[in-house]
């Protein structure tokens, strides 16, 4: 049970606002009002209305995650030290129980945003290149510091001096998740054998070898149309709702050759990113690289959809 004191009363809005919430907003902060607002799949999402300790009325964004939300605050922190401006500015993230469940949320600046008009492809590559060349893996090798999390499924992201074996451990844990969602295929399950014991270490650790090295980049995670948007005040393109790991870069674009795509399959959104950071060598492999990329957002879909079509493609 959860008594009435822990939750915000006296305050406008159709949201039930928790206590916790307010722990993690500026001391002094007065709320005004918690309502409903956006949409998403696996979580709810609202908009809180506060009055500043200066006095200034301020909106911030609360998302209620079924799954941890500390990967998001942390990846939002990354991208906003790599690239200011990019990503909505977070503000904390933190948990409370309700009827013996523990409810996860983050919370971060509100923007108005504009989710239908196709971003620029150059500014939206050069927002992109920033955080992923400015973006800098503290240990220097590949993963990250906290888990991170694509809708309710958690990455991998122990730490690599490989890239190759960290992509493998994640599309293994993958496919581990899938088979629970789905049941097994053994098909699918020869062909994922194969890519993990043969075709991962030959094409991505030629990145590593002969005398080749890739930088650990902070990608985004799951960078697609619906977590791209123009705010409605700056007209600047906002990427939002990371999920981060110190990558290969070009691990972000798996999702763009995906059938869902609908902006980012245009050429020119990869024209202008490689124009600013051109493909790892063997660039010959880089088509290769792109379509192995894609097998992860399918996977993921499939996973977190059971019965998606993702599966069979």
């Amino acid at each position: 049970m959860t008594s009435e004191d822990e939750w915000v009363d006296g305050i406008g809005g159709d949201l039930p606002l928790h206590r916790a919430v307010v722990k993690v907003i500026p001391v002094g902060t007065k709320i005004l009002s918690a309502e409903r607002s956006g949409m998403s799949a696996w979580t709810r999402t609202g908009k809180i209305t506060v009055l500043s300790p200066e006095g200034e009325e301020k909106r911030y964004f609360i998302k209620g995650a079924r799954a941890l939300a500390e990967g998001e605050y942390y990846s939002a922190s990354a991208i906003t030290a790599a690239a200011p401006g990019v990503t909505p500015r977070p503000v904390g993230w933190g948990s409370y129980t309700v009827d013996d469940q523990e409810h996860f949320f983050f919370v971060g600046h509100f923007h108005d945003m504009d989710l239908k008009a196709a971003p620029d492809p150059s500014k939206l590559a050069e927002k992109v290149a920033a955080f992923h060349q400015n973006g800098l893996s503290p240990t220097g090798k590949f993963g990250f510091p906290v888990t991170t999390t694509i809708g309710k499924i958690e990455r991998v992201v122990d730490w690599q001096d490989s890239w190759a074996n960290l992509f493998a451990l994640q599309l293994q844990a993958l496919i581990d998740f899938d088979n629970e969602s789905n049941g097994v295929w053994p098909e699918l399950d020869a062909a994922m054998k194969q890519l993990i014991y043969h075709v991962i270490p030959k094409l991505l650790g030629a990145l590593q070898a002969d005398g080749r090295q890739i930088t650990p980049a902070l990608v985004h995670g799951d960078l697609w149309e619906h977590n791209v948007g123009e705010d409605m005040e700056t007209g600047e393109i906002t990427i939002f709702d990371p999920g981060c790991v110190y990558a290969h870069n070009e691990m972000e674009f798996g999702t763009w050759r995906c059938s869902w795509s609908y902006h980012f399959n245009s050429p020119i959104y990869m024209r202008m990113y490689q124009r600013l950071v051109p493909p790892s060598e063997p660039v010959d492999d880089w088509d290769d690289r792109n379509r192995l990329y894609s097998i992860w957002p399918y996977l993921v879909d499939s996973a977190g959809h059971p019965g998606s079509g993702s599966r069979k493609l």
